[in-house]
Order: structure tokens, then sequence, then C-alpha cells
């Protein structure tokens, strides 16, 4: 379970891009955020994964308040992961070696370098492929890999290094439909399968409407609206 509370995010003599934002995500949740370019969307994000620092209020994963210690905040890291638009995948590795070597923030800097992983790792690693749908792209290289696939191999990665809690930045920008249902699908049904926190921007279209327990949306930084996932309403929508 994740709680925020009162979350505000300043930029050094800058505006406040994030203002008393407030909830929780309990697991098996998938959460759509929703605003408009600049509403703080991604922030919120960058925060949660602790790649931004925020100016004031209570982050909790588990009920405990997140760690002040580089120890602590590593195991937060790799339990909370961050899935950007558009994945930072080594382009000459194959898919499975892009999951077992792991990102920056989840592996070590040797597993990164030498890529050495043991047999249960591989065996694991070929599983999450498969309930993912990628098991015939495992030996492929990242760079022959289309956009919905590469997201999926994002999201076995952080899956085979503990990640419980996804935050997803746009995952099916730029997707075709079938595409964007395959990702959005397999992140819904890992909500419900394995009890995964995922909490997702999607901006556009009414992906957020069609796949999310809860839709939050964020206006100049502020919370404007926190609803069970539906069809919006016009007023709803214009609050964004």
């Amino acid at each position: 379970m994740i709680h925020i509370a009162h979350l505000k995010k300043q930029l050094p003599a800058g505006p406040t891009v994030l203002d008393d934002i407030s909830f929780r995500a309990d697991d098996g949740e998938f959460i759509a955020i929703k605003g408009a370019s600049g509403s703080g969307k991604s922030m919120l994000l960058k925060c949660l994964a602790l790649q931004e620092s925020w100016t004031s209020g209570s982050y909790k994963v588990d009920g405990k308040e997140v760690p002040t210690t580089w120890s602590g905040r590593y195991r937060i890291r790799r339990e909370v992961a961050l899935i950007e638009e558009k994945p930072s995948l080594h382009p000459g590795r194959t898919a499975l070696k892009n999951v077992l070597v792991g990102s920056a923030a989840q592996a070590s800097a040797l597993r990164r370098l030498t890529g050495m992983v043991r047999n249960d790792d591989y065996m694991g690693a070929m599983d999450t492929l498969e309930k993912l749908g990628l098991l015939d792209k495992a030996h492929s290289k990242a760079d022959k890999l289309s956009g919905g696939e590469r997201q999926r191999v994002a999201v076995a990665r952080a899956l085979v290094h503990g990640a419980k809690v996804l935050l997803a930045d746009e995952p099916v920008s730029g997707l075709d439909p079938h595409a964007a249902d395959k990702v959005l699908g397999d992140l819904k049904r890992l909500c419900k399968e394995q009890g995964l926190i995922v909490i997702a921007v999607l901006h556009q279209g009414d992906w957020a409407e069609r796949y999310a327990d809860r839709i939050i949306g964020l206006s100049g930084g502020k919370l404007a609206l926190q609803v069970n996932g539906r069809r919006l309403t016009e007023r709803e929508k214009n609050l964004l």
C-alpha cells in the first residue's frame, strides 16, 4: 500500500508543481492519473519513484515512512519501479538479457556490466516473459521489438527485480490501439493476479475510463478529482 499526504513539490526559486496531493493506493489497484500538460503528472510519478525529492508532506509504503538512508531508499527503488514512455533498454541485448540485467535503479552495477545471472533468475525471467506474451521474443534484440513489446519487456524487467508497484508514464503513447490494449490489459491482469499496484499516467483517449479502478485528476499541480473508474462526466473532464 502507498499513502501520500499533503505532498508538495516546489522547484528551487521556482513554481510549486505539486500542491497538497493526498491519496492512497491499495494492493491490486490500477490507478490512472489524468491531467493537461504541465499539471504535475510526471513529477508525481518521479517523486513516488524517488527520482525527485518533495518539499513537504508524507510518503508511506506499507505503512512506513519512506526512509532517508541510502540503503532504505535502495529497497524502495527496487519495489517501486518507474516505466517511462520510452523505456531505456539496451538495444544490442535481447529481451531476455534486458530483463535479467535490469535497470540502473533496480540491479547492481556488477550485474549490469557483466550480465552474470543465476539459473533460477533465468527461469524466472522466462516465466515472466511468457506471462506477458513475449516468450517468442525472448531472444530478439531490443531494437527489433515494437513499441508495445518494449513496454512489456520493461514491465517484465521491473517484476523480475522485485517491483511491487509499477509507475507507468504514458505507457501507451504512440502505440496503435491493439498494442495499447495489450499493454494495459497485461497491467490490469497483473494487478488482479499478483496484487501489484499500478499507477499510470493516461492522458489521451478513454484508456483511463476503460482500465482504471480509480481515476485521479490533476490541474495546476492540485488534486482536481478522484473518482472510481468509470466514464467521466463533461464537468469532470472540464476540471482537467
